[in-house]
């Protein structure tokens, strides 16, 4: 029998994760965005990237239909974009400066990196669809990471 939802999140928030905001392009040429602590690298060669959105997220359509993401890896100086792409609806990206990728996913400028994908496999997991990418372009900053623990936002600081 599986773990009930309250341990379940109480245990995952003790692994510190780094904070994204996922990007995608809708059919009505509007960009689209949800923040995600879900990414990891899957693969090398090829390079696959995967990222879990929740089926509840305005943006999961969107991602399903356009077939195409970028992650953006936000920089501890981004907390607030992070809280800003964590709720549903309104226009989040009314003010915000981007640029748009290879693939025509948004890019939000002075992140710590990114990665601009191709959806190649689309899996249902439960209330979240896993969306493997093929990265198509990345780059990244020198800038440090913004983290998530234990229900707090955090940071790392590199080594000089």
């Amino acid at each position: 029998m599986p773990i009930d939802k309250q341990t379940f999140r109480r245990v995952l928030g003790s692994f510190a994760a780094g904070v994204t905001v996922v990007t995608t392009l809708g059919e009505d040429g509007q960009p689209y965005g949800l923040t995600a602590t879900a990414f990891t690298s899957v693969s090398l060669e090829p390079p696959l990237v995967l990222v879990c959105v929740d089926k509840r997220s305005e943006s999961h359509v969107h991602c399903h239909a356009s077939k195409v993401f970028a992650v953006n890896f936000l920089s501890r100086d981004q907390e607030d974009l992070s809280r800003r792409f964590a709720v549903s609806g309104g226009d989040k990206f009314g003010d915000l400066p981007t640029h748009r990728s290879a693939t025509g996913a948004p890019l939000l400028h002075g992140s710590a990196g990114y990665v601009d994908c191709c959806a190649i496999n689309v899996i249902d997991a439960g209330d979240h669809t896993v969306f493997i990418g093929q990265v198509e372009s990345a780059d990244c900053s020198d800038a440090p990471p913004l983290l998530y623990f234990r229900g707090a936002y955090g940071e790392v600081k590199p080594k000089a």
